[in-house]
């Protein structure tokens, strides 16, 4: 069954984006929108009210549970911008430690402001988290 937060919706990425109440949050957004289509190659959607997801894939764990979830993505949250890398950051040490000022969940990425960090090493982050991910599950394109 898939998480209703990761469910594509029709509402415009581009409007999603201008309704951001915080303007630094926003200004990022776009320029995070830009890399991410720049680096995946593919076009954004909403994935459930908050979530712009680029790319899906369908994943079926060992316990039997399956559903559905965006490839990568962000979203703008009140706190901070969160990044969506599915393969999780435990192998990205390395690139972790070039990156900036961040916190880590398992499979996101917290990053209070774009100024805080490099953005070319939160591309190659990004593209290695897809690649990864490619790896265990199709991946189908936006």
């Amino acid at each position: 069954m898939t998480d209703p937060v990761t469910v594509p919706t029709d509402q415009a990425v581009a409007d999603f984006i201008a309704s951001v109440d915080n303007k630094t949050r926003q200004a990022d957004a776009l320029v995070l929108d830009k890399m991410f289509r720049e680096v995946t190659g593919w076009q954004p959607r909403m994935c459930g009210a908050t979530i712009i997801g680029y790319g899906s894939y369908h994943y079926k764990y060992d316990s039997g549970h399956e559903g559905d979830c965006q490839a990568t993505g962000f979203s703008p949250r009140k706190a901070n911008q969160v990044l969506y890398i599915m393969p999780g950051y435990q192998d990205y040490g390395a690139m972790m430690d070039r990156l900036g000022k961040h916190k880590l969940g398992k499979s996101c990425l917290y990053i209070n402001k774009l100024a805080d960090i490099d953005l070319d090493v939160l591309a190659e982050i990004v593209k290695a988290g897809v690649t990864d991910l490619a790896k265990k599950y199709p991946v189908t394109p936006t």
